[in-house]
């Protein structure tokens, strides 16, 4: 009886020792490259454009994920597009950052992240290498930039993020100024709706025309609500604004932007959909002007096409744009973009 209680007791911390050592060994390091290009053939039917058509690289994106932990990852990211200082192809560092899943509710990354101020939005208009949404395309924000933030699962319909970020976007260092940019965003989903409100500010000096320093708030407001009818049927709105801001990285004291933008998408199968898009943005009038300070960018701009996927990692869609901007001519342009991706 005795031999038999022994083995039996041997057996239970066998097998104990067996299930920690296959916990132990369940996680293994790994890790993954990833790549992105979008790539383009527009022709423009402006009149009077010197440019008639072309083949366009627009971006293209060199990624490696490693997973170190269980909950530990690091992600590095290369951009490869055109920069201000006019080179068409240039790399910058658009990711690197280390996430920490530190609990089921709660994730924290910090290094160059990126933000959350149009990642909902954009993943719902879903078109991102034809047409970056609104934040993106007119200023309003960056995709990415050095800091930290901190993502709360509050419950199974709600959830939170909370940043500090240096303000400069992913392309330029901090400023002399050295202030950062600190936002959140609350978000609810719950089946086919999704709904998010988001706000930043950050302040700079500026100099006033009697040529004393002063200090300027910029700050952002974005909001978003879309909804999925079906597999097959998504409708979405937004509204932002930038107050005392040329740019997000540009604070100018009582310079306002504001739009809005619809979107949609209606899917026949797999292969096939159609969408379409409304952007309309507006400034304010400075006092003692006639005219408002962005005047030759206000406007609205329609985007329309259909994109064929024909197999998983390639996208291509035919579309028209028209830009109609308040102080000269419509523009119209048709293109062909392509993504593919591994």
């Amino acid at each position: 009886m005795r031999l038999k209680n022994l083995f039996l007791a041997m057996f239970v911390i066998s097998a104990s020792l067996s299930s920690v050592a296959q916990e132990k060994i369940e996680f293994k390091p790994s890790g993954k490259v990833n790549g992105k290009v979008f790539f383009n053939y527009s022709y423009n039917m402006t009149n009077g454009e010197d440019k008639e058509s072309g083949f366009e690289i627009k971006r293209a994106y060199f990624g490696y994920d490693y997973h170190i932990a269980k909950d530990l990852k690091v992600s590095v990211t290369l951009d490869v597009g055109k920069n201000e200082g006019g080179s068409d192809y240039s790399a910058f560092l658009k990711k690197a950052q280390l996430e920490w899943k530190a609990s089921s509710s709660v994730k924290l990354a910090l290094g160059m992240i990126s933000t959350i101020q149009f990642k909902e939005q954009e993943k719902f208009w879903g078109y991102r290498y034809i047409m970056k949404s609104f934040n993106d395309q007119y200023g309003l924000g960056a995709s990415a930039d050095i800091g930290i933030k901190a993502n709360f699962k509050l419950n199974n319909a709600f959830s939170a993020n909370v940043f500090i970020v240096n303000g400069e976007g992913y392309k330029k260092m901090q400023d002399e100024d050295g202030k950062q940019k600190y936002g959140a965003s609350l978000i609810y989903k719950n089946k086919g709706l999704i709904a998010k409100v988001y706000t930043d500010a950050t302040s700079a000096k500026v100099i006033t025309e009697g040529e004393d320093e002063k200090d300027v708030t910029v700050s952002a407001l974005a909001t978003f609500i879309g909804y999925k009818f079906s597999d097959k049927f998504r409708l979405a709105a937004e509204y932002n604004q930038l107050m005392n801001g040329t740019k997000y990285s540009k604070v100018a004291d009582n310079h306002d932007l504001k739009g809005l933008s619809f979107y949609s998408t209606y899917t026949f199968d797999k292969k096939w959909e159609i969408f379409g898009r409304y952007d309309h943005l507006t400034s304010n009038k400075l006092e003692g002007e006639t005219e408002k300070w962005n005047l030759s960018k206000n406007g609205g701009a329609i985007t329309t096409g259909v994109q064929y996927a024909p197999a998983k990692g390639v996208k291509m869609a035919f579309n028209y744009r028209n830009f109609a901007h308040k102080d000269s001519e419509d523009k119209s342009q048709v293109y062909v973009n392509f993504e593919f991706k591994f």
